[in-house]
């Protein structure tokens, strides 16, 4: 094992650490949850850009943009960014303003103890996609910096295991305070990458990777005239767009902010952030096929996620190696600390602690960081799974986030902003979106121009409208939403019960 492995695992060791350091802050659930809320913006802002800058970002998107270019990456990080801006101009501030701990005390408050279960449960496992993707990375790297001396396997279990050391103890703070080191380091590293392959003599400079990438048709982005192709683009779109906005990281990062106007303009400048810096690891990877294009063709049908580390491997001295690989865990490590926290809080907040009656809070922040502990786990194994099953890191996180659209996405909607919402209405906006997807999932050819997640997302948007206008044989009271909105949660508690 050289240099570069020694220089990752003394990085990891000291971000392990701070986050360690971290955990002093925490001595409550709401600590442990959402910091507190006492985040000032520019921490609002790393974490909300170091969550969503993961494997994915790295590794998945630009293995995706060489085979299909900006065409193939319109889930992300398009509809991932949009994700982030839109949460933060149209649901920040009033889910700011309800005080809550997690995305499932809004289903709570506003449908009923019914939703909350099932949109909770939606929001689990939409995790285990996302979660996994950093995982496999974890491994894909220890094996990669470690010259194949620690398996892929190994990586992962090393990886999930010092994640899970200081996200246990330090909760939202740790990830909070170790994504600020992150976005620097991710921010720097990849623009000093970017530097270092854009002056090689066979790149020419940025201009000329553009030009080479526009002439080989990379920047192709809307859909062809045909029904068919508008429809796959929508649908991939509103995949992450949508079906990311009910999720608890994003709901967190909005919690965890000082004021509601630093939850508002954090998730809007880190999605921006997100936004521009995901076009650097794309444009190192079409360099790529500019300095080594007989690497690239050798990898680009066998594991196209490969190109990135081995073109800076191969072709780049060690200090950049260093850096690049820094920057590439710095962005999993965030990712996935965020990842294994927010499923853990919420269903330790919004299934466990009904069931467990006169739950004191110490009580309470011990079975947190217990469900932490079972949860990564559970997703280590599945990481490992979908390894041998041969999923893609892109595939992995797009997936994840096909249960919460056509589940949990039109009941947050529609429970903001539309008044006559009811708690029969999201019931049958779940059943239907659920029920459709699987139906598709089950009996539509995989090419059928229609994808089940957004038939689904059809079904649940039509199924909220039928089932809040219909007669209503489940109970509901009006006052819940303006009583949310306001910010009136002890009467809206009474209205839900």
């Amino acid at each position: 094992m050289g240099m570069l492995f020694w220089f990752v695992i003394g990085y990891w060791v000291v971000s392990v650490a701070i986050g360690l350091y971290a955990a002093r802050q925490v001595h409550n659930t709401k600590d442990f949850a959402i910091a507190g809320r006492h985040l000032p913006f520019y921490m609002v802002t790393a974490t909300v850009f170091a969550t969503w800058f993961g494997s994915e970002t790295v590794l998945g998107i630009p293995a995706t943009f060489l085979g299909e270019g900006l065409h193939g990456v319109v889930a992300d990080p398009f509809g991932a960014s949009l994700c982030l801006i839109l949460v933060g101009l149209f649901f920040a501030a009033p889910l700011y303003r309800m005080n809550l701990l997690t995305i499932g005390d809004f289903y709570k408050k506003r449908y009923g103890r019914t939703v909350e279960i099932l949109t909770t449960l939606a929001i689990v496992v939409s995790y285990l996609g996302w979660v996994g993707a950093q995982i496999t990375a974890l491994g894909l790297v220890f094996n990669i910096v470690s010259g194949g001396e620690i398996s892929v396997m190994l990586g992962m279990i090393i990886g999930s295991s010092t994640i899970l050391i200081y996200t246990f103890f330090g909760g939202m703070w740790a990830v909070a305070i170790t994504d600020l080191l992150q976005m620097i380091i991710i921010v720097l590293g990849m623009l000093y990458i970017g530097g270092v392959v854009s002056s090689d003599p066979a790149v020419g400079g940025v201009a000329n990777v553009i030009e080479h990438a526009r002439a080989a048709g990379k920047f192709n982005f809307w859909p062809k005239g045909n029904f068919a192709e508008i429809i796959a683009f929508m649908a991939a779109f509103v995949t992450m767009m949508f079906g990311s906005m009910p999720q608890q990281d994003v709901f967190q990062r909005v919690q965890s902010a000082k004021s509601e106007k630093i939850a508002v303009w954090g998730s809007v400048l880190g999605g921006s952030l997100y936004f521009l810096f995901a076009f650097i690891p794309m444009f190192l990877a079409f360099s790529a096929t500019m300095i080594d294009p007989k690497m690239v063709d050798s990898l680009i049908e066998s594991d196209p996620q490969m190109i990135l580390p081995t073109l800076i491997l191969n072709h780049s001295p060690l200090i950049a190696q260093i850096i690049f690989f820094g920057a590439l865990l710095s962005a999993i490590k965030s990712c996935a600390s965020a990842t294994l926290l927010a499923p853990s809080v919420t269903f330790t907040e919004n299934i466990m602690r009904p069931l467990m009656k006169n739950m004191t809070d110490k009580k309470l922040l011990l079975t947190m960081r217990s469900t932490t502990l079972v949860f990564t786990v559970l997703v280590t194994i599945y990481a490992i799974y979908a390894v041998n099953s041969g999923a893609t890191i892109f595939k992995m996180v797009e997936n994840a986030y096909q249960i919460t659209l056509v589940s949990a996405f039109i009941p947050l909607a529609f429970g903001v902003y539309w008044r006559r919402a009811t708690n029969q209405g999201a019931l049958v906006s779940i059943a239907c979106g659920v029920s459709v997807w699987i139906l598709g999932l089950i009996f539509l050819p995989e090419d059928y121009y229609m994808p089940p997640h957004f038939i689904g997302l059809i079904a649940s948007f039509f199924g909220m409208l039928a089932g809040s206008l219909m007669p209503q044989f489940v109970k509901h009271d009006l006052r819940v939403h303006d009583l949310l909105r306001n910010g009136h949660l002890s009467n809206a508690n009474e209205a839900a019960e």
